[in-house]
């Protein structure tokens, strides 16, 4: 049934695709890969980006697409499964023959890195934060702030601005878990802080509660969780059952109503961070989610992600364009070269993307806490 509901997807997606490329004269696309996870454990985040993905080559055609050529995009599932990645990667460049692909979580964005480099194919992680997505390879970039950014400006926040002498970090052992924690607790101790409790917890738990009590014996000033948007909610739950009142603090994985509406009041005080702007700051954010509210009749899983992930096609198309006007053959290397040549490139919904040298960008960190069931801007670090 799984893979029936993965072939229904991607078909669906492989349709509009094609109605597309009819309707602008059947000019030759330009073809592009996204592999996220559309079903399994992260499937309620990772559908919502690839319709963010999808809205944006709809968008984008509408338009005229590039240059008069559609961009097209084709969609594989991974489950966010590294397994199932590498089967993905490996269709999308032998089969479709893409010189550029987008993927996100962590471990699925370093178990095809290799293919992408040996093959010479431009991989873009979109979403995923490991540090280690820097040192991947010559053809593997990030678009998205890796978590030494918003980690890094949560820990400092907690030590300069609210003045937590102590800290406890609870993480959950996986690549994105133990980096991020590992940010956490360097940063908080190099801000002049004390990290007196620092446990991991198994991906496959439901029940925290050894962890947690050694969590409520160091009675930390503040507690970071560093985990995933599928287990965060039941980690607070937890806490907050075995009486721990801390302020609790996490990274953007946490900036999602379905996480206050989940915690109900157990949510409130919570301190997430966020790496693009809101409706508030951004017009175009506003009537995205609008966008969201008229055609779902909700807001999107995880904001911030999504308006990355529309952005991404956007940015595909701007390489694309850069090969065309200056009429390069269109390869993974040229792909590459473009993405630095270009330099600035200003996105519709997170801004200026520049990316350094070191594989990386800098973006600001929007601080929000939960007051009153809602998410309320408290400060912003760059």
């Amino acid at each position: 049934m799984k893979q029936l509901r993965r072939t229904l997807l991607v078909s669906a997606a492989a349709l509009m695709c094609a109605a597309t490329v009819h309707a602008q004269g059947n000019k030759e696309p330009l073809k592009f890969g996204l592999a996220m996870p559309l079903t399994g454990s992260q499937a309620l985040f990772g559908a919502d980006q690839a319709k963010a993905a999808q809205w944006a080559v709809q968008d984008i055609n509408a338009k005229g697409g590039v240059q008069g050529r559609p961009l097209e995009m084709v969609l594989l599932d991974t489950q966010a499964d590294p397994r199932l990645g590498i089967n993905a990667v490996n269709r999308l460049i032998n089969v479709d023959k893409v010189p550029v692909f987008i993927t996100a979580w962590s471990a699925v964005v370093k178990a095809v890195a290799p293919i992408a480099n040996r093959s010479k194919v431009l991989e873009l992680s979109v979403g995923a934060n490991s540090p280690e997505i820097a040192k991947l390879g010559e053809y593997v970039y990030t678009t998205y702030p890796l978590a030494d950014v918003d980690v890094r400006a949560q820990a400092k926040y907690a030590r300069e601005t609210l003045k937590k002498s102590t800290a406890a970090v609870l993480y959950i052992h996986n690549d994105s878990g133990v980096e991020g924690a590992r940010i956490y607790r360097d940063a908080f101790a190099e801000a002049g802080g004390k990290v007196v409790a620092y446990e991991a917890y198994d991906t496959q738990a439901t029940d925290y509660t050894g962890a947690l009590l050694k969590v409520r014996s160091a009675n930390p000033d503040i507690i970071h969780i560093q985990g995933l948007v599928s287990d965060l909610p039941q980690v607070v739950a937890q806490l907050r059952q075995l009486g721990l009142k801390q302020p609790i603090s996490t990274y953007s994985a946490g900036y999602n109503p379905k996480v206050i509406e989940q915690l109900g009041a157990a949510a409130e005080g919570l301190l997430v961070s966020a790496l693009a702007p809101s409706a508030e700051q951004n017009a175009g954010v506003a009537k995205f989610v609008e966008r969201w509210q008229q055609t779902e009749k909700r807001v999107p899983n995880g904001l911030p992600y999504t308006q990355y992930l529309y952005d991404a096609p956007y940015l595909v198309a701007q390489l694309y364009d850069h090969l065309l006007k200056t009429k390069q053959p269109l390869t993974g290397a040229n792909m590459k070269k473009a993405l630095t040549d270009i330099g600035k490139i200003e996105l519709p919904m997170t801004g200026t993307l520049e990316i350094t040298k070191d594989h990386r960008v800098n973006k600001p960190v929007y601080l929000y806490q939960v007051k009153g069931g809602k998410f309320e801007a408290v400060a912003t670090v760059k």
